[in-house]
Formats: structure tokens, C-alpha cells, sequence
């Protein structure tokens, strides 16, 4: 969304950046030319008649997900102060991104007096999102999202995948729907590469270096991409590092120690340059069971370096258009993982290949067709 907005301001438009919470590792990056507006909260009271007024005839549809826990999503209680904002902002086009607060921004377009085009933007696959959702009342989203999605002006999605599961699953028409790919700063991911890492096993050029990229969570499945390391070194020698932080950080760390391999697995953190990572790694590996559309895979992509995913839903058999781009398995799957990591080993494609199909994915691209969907001729 930075990058985007980043994009509209320096094609000329006025943008406003609006924020539930003002904080957050990138907050610094927000350049001058954009306003960063944020948000005040309403009592839980309120938002909630704020949701019953957008929607008098769905109030049983809007009681287990809205009305009624003791602690409603926390984004809803931004609807009054949003309200407002259109009301009194009263822009072209309003852009929202993932399930809270694209119920909220089509609420609030709704009771502002509907002047402002309402793009929403979903990022992965709704169905398995809700399924597997620990809060319970997302269980009882569906009929919510079969009313309300509707409402909105344009539903973007970050890959066909995404688009085809929200069709099936709350019956939006894909004639409401366009999709358009996550922006990338190619340039700037090409420069970021080329500095140096701390790390020293990005330094020794004999020993091939797996890397993984992602929150420490179930959704990345880091524990196959464990299991699958282990079989790979107990054929040639290897070493895995895995880039980010989550609540799974100690039971990758203990099942490391149980496979083995603890001496040539590393867990650094979150890094803000995982692209001289990318550069420098012989493969990366993108393990998730769930995908909307995987950045990471594209940056990889755009540093050069051969990749290896799963067949995950969804976004990687688009990104790698159908495994012309780096070799895809199975979720789950740690011996098609181990066996595609090493095909990719001994037969790695060229960078200047993978960084073409990267550039596809660039900023200017996107921003321009992000444009068409938020101000249609």
C-alpha cells in the first residue's frame, strides 16, 4: 500500500494515507508529499450502530460476527471517525486492503452518501482464511460477506486464484472483480541486493545456502521446508537460514535439534533487506500451504535467484506461469520439496531470465492498472 501510494503522489494525485494506528516499522518511509491521516476509535457501542445503520435489513446476518462478541473487531470502532472523513474530505476514490477494513471503508462509503468510489482489495484465499480463522466468530462470516462485498464499487484481488475463491465462495461475479498483481520496486529491490549481509554463511560460496522469507507462522509451514532441508544435507552437504520472526520460532528451533540439523539451520529475525539475502543464497524456497500472492517469491525472482514453491493457493503457479519460472510441489510434501531443491541445485535458472519475469510485477505497471480500477474512463 506504501508503494502504491508512493506511486499515485508521484503521478500527481493528492493522496491520503489512513491509518488505524500511526506506528509501525515503514511509518518512516511515508514520504512528505503524502498525509498521513489517522483515525480516532469510537466506542464499541457505537461503531456497532454505525454497522446497523449501513445495514438496517442485515441485522441477524451482522449478530454473531458484529453485533454481539464481547470484543468486535477492532477496525470496526474506525468507522464513525472514517465517516467523517469522507463526509468531509469527500475524495475521488477510497482504497481499502483485507477483510476488516474493507467491510468498514464499503460502511462507510454507504453512510457518507456513496460519493466516493469504494475499491476493496483482498489479498488470499478468503475460504481457507475463514475456515482456519482462531477467532470464532469468522466462522459466521460468509452470509456477512455475501451481503456486504457486493456494495462495494471494485473488488481487487492480488491473483486469479484469489479471484476464482471469492467468486465460488460469497457468489461475487467476476464481472465485479478485476486482479492485479502486488507492485514491486524492481529497481530498488536490484540495489538493496548488491549490499553486503553480516551474516557468515552468505559469505562462503562453497557451501549452497537455502533460504526461507516469512512470518514464523503455520501458514508458512517452515517445519516441512525443515524436514525437506534435512533430507536434501543428508545427501550433500547445505544450509538453510530462514528470515523473519513469529510465535513458531521455538518449535522450528526444537524440531531442528530433532532432525539434526540445528548446526546448519540459523533463525536471524526480521530483516529489513532480506534482498541481499535473496542475492546471495543459491535457492530460495517458498514453503506455504496458503498464499494470496506471495511476495516474497517475486522479490526473490527479481534478485536473481532460482526459487523452488509450493503449489500453494494461491499465486505462485501464476508467478512462475505454471513452473516455467521455478520448479513447484506439493503442500506438505517434504520429499517433492527436498527432490525439487535439489533438481534446482544442479540445474538452476539463469538470473537474467528470472529477473525479466520480475519486472513484470513493477510498480509503474501496477500503479497504472490500480489507477484504471480506481478512476474508470
Amino acid at each position: 500500500m506504501l508503494h502504491l501510494a508512493k506511486a499515485f503522489a508521484e503521478t500527481g494525485y493528492q493522496v491520503d494515507l489512513l491509518l488505524c494506528q500511526p506506528k509501525g516499522a515503514f511509518l518512516d518511509a511515508v514520504p512528505g508529499n503524502i498525509n498521513v491521516v489517522a483515525l480516532k476509535p469510537s466506542s464499541s457501542l457505537e461503531s456497532r450502530f454505525r454497522v446497523l445503520l449501513a445495514n438496517p435489513a442485515l441485522a441477524v446476518t451482522l449478530l454473531l460476527p458484529i453485533l454481539l462478541p464481547h470484543k468486535p473487531p477492532k477496525t470496526i470502532r474506525y468507522l464513525s471517525d472514517l465517516t467523517h472523513y469522507l463526509v468531509r474530505e469527500q475524495p475521488d476514490a477510497l482504497l481499502s486492503a483485507k477483510t476488516h477494513a474493507n467491510l468498514v471503508a464499503i460502511w462507510a462509503g454507504k453512510i457518507s452518501g456513496g460519493r466516493t468510489r469504494v475499491v476493496i482489495s483482498e489479498r488470499s484465499t478468503m475460504s481457507t482464511v475463514i475456515k482456519n480463522a482462531r477467532k470464532w466468530r469468522w466462522r459466521f462470516a460468509q452470509p456477512l460477506l455475501r451481503k456486504v462485498y457486493p456494495q462495494a464499487n471494485l473488488i481487487v484481488t492480488v491473483s486469479r486464484g484469489v479471484a476464482e475463491d471469492i467468486s465460488s465462495y460469497i457468489g461475487v461475479g467476476q464481472d465485479r472483480m478485476t486482479t492485479i498483481y502486488n507492485p514491486m520496486l524492481t529497481e530498488h529491490i536490484k540495489t538493496q541486493s548488491l549490499l553486503p549481509v553480516s551474516h557468515p554463511w552468505l559469505n562462503n560460496e562453497v557451501i549452497p545456502i537455502i533460504l526461507g522469507v516469512g512470518r514464523l507462522v503455520p501458514a508458512k509451514d517452515f517445519s516441512t521446508l525443515l524436514k525437506a532441508f534435512a533430507l536434501l544435507r543428508a545427501q550433500r552437504p547445505a544450509r538453510l537460514v530462514i528470515l523473519g520472526e513469529g510465535r513458531e520460532r521455538a518449535m522450528l528451533e526444537k524440531l531442528g535439534m530433532e532432525l539434526g540439523i540445528a548446526s546448519d539451520l540459523s533463525l536471524p529475525g526480521f530483516t529489513d533487506n532480506p534482498y541481499a539475502f535473496m542475492s546471495k543464497a543459491t535457492i530460495f524456497v517458498l514453503s506455504s500451504i496458503l498464499e494470496g500472492l506471495p511476495n516474497a517469491l517475486i522479490e526473490a525472482l527479481a534478485c536473481g535467484c532460482p526459487v523452488v514453491s509450493t503449489n500453494c493457493r494461491s499465486g505462485p503457479q501464476e508467478i512462475l506461469d505454471n513452473g516455467a519460472f521455478g520448479r513447484l510441489v506439493p503442500v506438505r510434501d517434504d520429499k517433492a520439496l527436498a527432490e525439487a531443491i535439489l533438481q534446482t541445485m544442479e540445474h538452476p535458472q539463469g538470473a537474467d531470465r528470472l529477473q525479466a519475469r520480475a519486472a513484470e510485477f513493477d510498480i509503474n505497471t501496477i500503479a497504472k492498472h490500480y489507477l484504471q480500477a480506481l478512476f474508470p474512463k
